[in-house]
């Protein structure tokens, strides 16, 4: 366990960290208290699931009503009465609803329509995320208010809010976590948003590895193989190299860190990495391969069955295996069932192992992919790999991993701890003991803009249909030129900004008075992008930065273009990158009490 000093702010408050996962859900939490050492539990009862143990998760389930009221929730919905009241009334049942809010540059030709229930009419995957977010807070109001007298009463006026996101999430997904949170009125104002910090699953998940592995003493004891180091001070041993996977229900994220144990400290040394490809995929694939084995059978290719069949997959053979050479069984029905043609005996469908297998190759090979990706960026060795999440309860998962893993040399543990609690406990951990002091850019971000036409430049001569002559000045410029800020791999400390410096014109002085600069992200392979139009779907708005020029615009004085015989405005600014938090942040930045000649 990490020791930690005892709390130092000058007042109570309440740390309340949510992982809405697209299975399962949790809530962890700690109670600050000045002079106290802060200590990290989880928020271990809600409604209708109120004997279940400490690593207490409720399932990503929702019911709507025809009016698009929510109905149940959680436990709850799972419960029998429940049920035939949804079938009664014609509720809408959503589960894995969570992918409807996935990043759209990450690869999901894999996720078919069918899979996920579409949304109630009239609502958005927002709206539901914030009718998730209300019940989690309420229950986990409940809860502490239950475990702990008076403490909410002390506090319900400061709290500080972590909600965790796939790695693969960015600018837009973020601020729709955001608007999701206002929605569900955890907050009652957008300055109060200050309260809120998004972190990623993967570091989330590094902060629980620390608390349950890492700062061990057995692993911190560990011999480790010096031969893999080089000569160079930064890469001694006791700067060790270490991968976070995180196997979630919907994604898998992994995040590769250094190293070094006294004291405890990490720095991001390759981008992180996310895939579409959780456990569900798993019982997606196994829900097609059902559909074509009993695709002959006159009773059992019904719909009903197969999804009957498809849940019982889920929630016991596909975590109970770990043979290929041995047949699996989903248990559905009743000894009455049987049709030997198609491996039904005494209400068991019979299952080839490898069949099973295969179903989690693809998961296990997008693990291996992303792994060796970060390998190759990592600027030291990795010696260790730490697999935690929901997923990470597969012990067919975690035997083909190991059997990947340990040739190379590298090291893989599974936390004996509550897996399924990593992201929450570890968001918790990132707020008070803030172990990350460096993270590296997953993209390139930066600005479009037009630049001067030079016919001398071939990549300007190729785009000479592309020219415009500007009404402001008059002379001739290109769109679409990209200017890189930070580039993808930029290892980069808290405090550290980027900025470049850019010119704007205006025909007229009112026009000058506001500014606006779109922040772009470049996902594709070349090292710096010079022009946007060459991938034009590699490139991608994050957000856009509004300036209030007024006190700027006073100080302008009009120019004058030799070609055009008219006046014209034009003033400096520069737009600033930070990217050391959890959230990339933009500014612009400009001089005012400038005057500018003539």
């Amino acid at each position: 366990m990490l020791p930690r000093e005892p709390y130092k702010g000058p007042t109570r408050k309440l740390v309340l960290a949510f992982d809405v996962g697209t299975t399962f859900s949790g809530v962890s939490y700690c109670m600050l208290d000045p002079g106290e050492v802060p200590v990290i539990r989880g928020v271990a009862r809600y409604p209708a699931q109120e004997h279940v143990g400490g690593d207490s998760k409720i399932p990503s389930i929702l019911y709507y009503d025809l009016q698009g009221n929510v109905r149940a929730v959680g436990a709850e919905a799972l419960q029998e009465h429940i049920k035939e009241q949804a079938e009664d009334e014609e509720w809408v049942k959503l589960a894995w609803w969570k992918l409807h809010l996935r990043a759209k540059h990450l690869a999901s030709s894999h996720i078919r329509d069918g899979d996920i229930e579409p949304l109630p009419q009239g609502k958005s995957a927002v709206e539901v995320l914030a009718d998730f977010m209300r019940y989690l807070f309420q229950c986990a109001r409940t809860y502490i208010q239950e475990s702990h007298l008076d403490f909410w009463r002390s506090i319900k006026n400061s709290i500080e809010f972590v909600f965790t996101h796939p790695n693969g999430w960015e600018g837009q997904q973020q601020q729709q976590i955001r608007r999701a949170i206002e929605l569900a009125g955890l907050i009652s104002s957008k300055e109060e948003q200050s309260h809120v910090h998004l972190l990623t699953e993967g570091e989330a998940s590094l902060h629980f590895c620390v608390n349950n592995v890492i700062a061990s003493d057995r692993f911190s004891q560990t011999p480790i193989d010096v031969s893999d180091y080089s000569d160079d001070e930064e890469d001694q041993p006791d700067n060790q190299g270490v991968v976070v996977v995180d196997a979630g229900g919907g994604t898998i994220d992994l995040s590769a860190y250094s190293m070094k144990l006294s004291p405890t400290s990490f720095e991001e040394i390759a981008p992180a990495e996310c895939r579409l490809q959780g456990s569900v995929f798993v019982t997606s694939r196994a829900r097609t391969l059902l559909q074509k084995k009993l695709s002959g059978s006159e009773h059992y290719s019904n719909p009903k069955i197969i999804a009957q069949m498809a849940e019982i997959f889920d929630n016991s053979t596909k975590i109970r295996f770990s043979k290929p050479d041995e047949p699996s069984y989903i248990r559905f029905g009743t000894v009455r069932d049987k049709d030997p043609k198609y491996d039904i005996r005494s209400g068991q469908l019979k299952l080839a192992g490898q069949d099973v297998a295969d179903l989690f190759e693809p998961s296990i090979e997008a693990i291996i992919e992303a792994f060796e990706q970060q390998r190759r960026a990592a600027s030291i060795p990795i010696n260790l790999v730490c697999l935690v999440g929901g997923f990470a309860t597969s012990d067919w998962l975690f035997v083909r991993l190991q059997g990947y893993f340990l040739p190379l040399g590298i090291s893989l543990c599974r936390p004996d701890a509550h897996a399924n609690k990593a992201v929450a406990d570890g968001a918790v951990s990132f707020y008070i003991d803030h172990l990350v002091s460096s993270r590296v850019a997953r993209a390139t971000y930066g600005v479009e803009y037009r630049t001067r036409y030079n016919f001398l430049d071939p990549e300007h001569l190729a785009r000479q249909h592309k020219c415009v002559i500007s009404s402001s000045n008059g002379k001739t410029y290109l769109h679409e030129r990209f200017e890189s800020i930070l580039l993808k791999g930029t290892q980069v400390s808290e405090q550290r900004e980027f900025r470049k410096p850019f010119k704007a014109t205006r025909k007229s002085l009112a026009a000058c008075k506001s500014h606006s600069t779109d922040i772009m992200c470049y996902k594709g392979a070349l090292q710096e992008p010079r022009w946007s139009d060459t991938e034009p779907s590699s490139f991608a708005t994050l957000c856009t930065i509004h300036a209030d020029l007024h006190e700027l615009s006073r100080t302008l004085r009009p120019k004058r273009s030799a070609s055009h015989q008219s006046e014209y405005y034009e003033f400096d600014f520069d737009v600033v990158i930070l990217f050391g938090h959890t959230e990339l942040k933009a500014q612009i930045s400009w001089k005012e009490k400038v005057l500018y000649d003539e």
